[in-house]
């Protein structure tokens, strides 16, 4: 797969998890297990990349007297993952061209 691509799809999975509450790494990790493999280096490199991009926040906390963080969904987060559901549509229908050929449908 395209790496690039493959970046992006990453990036919008790890939004996809926190969507609904703060999460931290394990537990990104955890409920992203039975759709996709992720390393913690990975994933901290995403997680990174999308705090410098705006679309999550992050916050310390401590749990079990250590600190941990969590990262939390921005509206800018929200809105990459609507365009990636808009954008996917565009990828599925080309898909679909291209195995019409092998009679795939």
């Amino acid at each position: 797969m395209d790496n690039q691509l493959k970046r992006g799809l990453l990036d919008v999975c790890v939004l996809a998890a926190i969507r609904k509450e703060d999460s931290y790494g394990y537990k990104i990790i955890k409920d992203l297990k039975p759709y996709v493999e992720l390393s913690e280096s990975t994933l901290y490199t995403i997680l990174k990349r999308l705090e410098a991009a705006k679309m999550l926040t992050v916050r310390t906390a401590e749990h079990d007297g250590r600190l941990r963080k969590y990262y939390h969904i921005t509206g800018q987060g929200l809105g990459r993952i609507e365009e990636f559901k808009t954008e996917w549509k565009a990828v599925i229908s080309i898909y679909q061209f291209v195995v019409k050929e092998d009679g795939n449908e």
